[in-house]
């Protein structure tokens, strides 16, 4: 079971490299390593698991957050609109976005970041995605507002950019060009 005490903060060297991509058809080590950062996101979530754990709550969880140079994550969150995403992807890749942007209105945090960081993080408002699902099935994802927000974060880390890359360092609060926010209901 992976616990907090496996995630790298930041200051970790592979949360700055790009992962390298997963061979596929993947290993079975690399479907169950993709199956337990899955089960941590449910863990986290799951009030009587997390206090007695001490897990963080996320709704993203990438392989580079395990100190691991491999291009999969999994995610595990409800959007605002009741559609449920709860699945891992090996081998993500951004194939088109909007020109508009959005930002969640209350900021992002990481499980491997132990701080707050004041500010909006500018992300595009719309991406398609393509990977290889858990189930081993070619998918591909049309992603609007909070569940492009999550996408978008995860697909950083495997990218080796941390969300606070993205926040205006002068002004962290100045919303973003051609940005609308995207509010989303806390996890608490």
């Amino acid at each position: 079971m992976i616990t907090m005490k496996d995630i790298v903060l930041e200051g970790h060297p592979v949360l700055t490299q790009v992962a390298q991509e997963v061979q596929l058809p993947p290993t079975e080590e690399d479907t169950e390593l993709l199956k337990k950062m899955l089960q941590f996101l449910k863990n986290s979530q799951d009030e009587e698991i997390a206090e007695k754990y001490k897990l963080r709550a996320g709704v993203g969880l990438a392989a580079p957050q395990l100190g691991l140079s491999k291009r999969m994550f999994a995610v595990h969150f409800e959007d605002l609109d009741g559609k449920v995403y709860s699945d891992g992807y090996f081998n993500p890749k951004i194939i088109s976005h909007s020109v508009e942007k959005t930002f969640l209105s209350s900021g992002e945090g990481c499980l491997s970041v132990e701080r707050e960081v004041p500010g909006y993080v500018p992300r595009y408002a719309r991406i398609t995605l393509t990977a290889t699902n858990l189930a081993g099935e070619k998918v591909k994802l049309r992603l609007r507002g909070y569940a492009a927000v999550v996408f978008q974060h995860e697909f950083d880390h495997l990218n080796g950019i941390m969300f606070y890359d993205h926040i205006n360092k002068e002004e962290p609060f100045s919303i973003p060009n051609n940005a609308k926010p995207c509010d989303v209901v806390d996890l608490d």
